[in-house]
């Protein structure tokens, strides 16, 4: 259940400099004002449609995954160990994030019925920033519950899932089904030359699979993507 409120990523490879950029909280009670991450994104300025196909957005999205793995040099379960430890609760998701130039891990906590959001340095594992994250539908109390529901019984937790997901690969995120019949915890990871996967945590006994539904889900693009191209060629001609 990822509840952040600024989910972005960098549109071409990243590359990751010593430059100055400020992260801040962008919604919510502020608890404490967010400092900046020691660790800044750079866009190359590539454009999305740059004429050289998908093949050349594939290696550009490989590139910027890379980068970005590669300069968190503070792991998933280390965020959110020092997310709990600033703000105790019980930790549904955490997600690296490209934020106004710089590089965040985003931690969301759940402590009682509030939605807490804690801003972690990845390059140094300092809580950067912390706030009340407040649902602008007003569903905190029903996801709170749907959080519960999912996690009765479960002796996995989502630093758990994230040190099981780290056998393969750079963890990412780490996230809970928001439908409340989750079985397990869902891990992205980034692999050494940027290949993105998902998998499954057991919430009970941690074991680690294949997101089979994430497969899918990439063979069903796939194909949609085949179709829109065959028709294009058939306007063509």
């Amino acid at each position: 259940m990822k509840r952040n409120i600024v989910i972005a990523t960098v549109a071409a490879a990243a590359l990751i400099t010593g430059g100055t950029a400020t992260a801040l909280a962008t919604t919510g009670d502020d608890e404490s004002a967010a400092k900046q991450s020691s660790v800044q994104v750079k866009d190359d300025d590539r454009k999305d449609d740059d004429g050289q196909g998908d093949e050349r957005d594939d290696a550009d999205d490989a590139a910027e995954n890379t980068a970005e793995a590669k300069a968190a040099k503070v792991t998933a379960a280390e965020a959110i160990k020092a997310a709990l430890a600033k703000t105790p609760g019980t930790a549904v998701s955490a997600e690296l994030d490209e934020e106004d130039g710089g590089l965040v891990w985003g931690v969301d906590i759940l402590k009682g019925g509030t939605w807490h959001e804690v801003e972690v340095d990845p390059g140094t594992g300092k809580v950067l920033g912390t706030w009340v994250d407040k649902d602008d539908d007003g569903d905190d109390a029903a996801d709170a519950a749907r959080v519960n529901s999912a996690l009765k019984g479960a002796s996995t937790s989502a630093e758990d899932a994230a040190r099981a997901g780290a056998d393969k690969g750079t963890v990412t995120s780490v996230d809970l089904d928001d439908d409340g019949t989750a079985g397990a915890w869902g891990v992205e990871t980034t692999g050494a030359k940027g290949a993105e996967s998902e998998w499954n945590v057991d919430l009970k006994t941690g074991k680690v699979t294949a997101d089979r539904h994430d497969d899918h889900d990439s063979q069903a693009d796939q194909a949609d993507d085949d179709r829109d191209d065959q028709a294009e060629d058939g306007s063509d001609d």
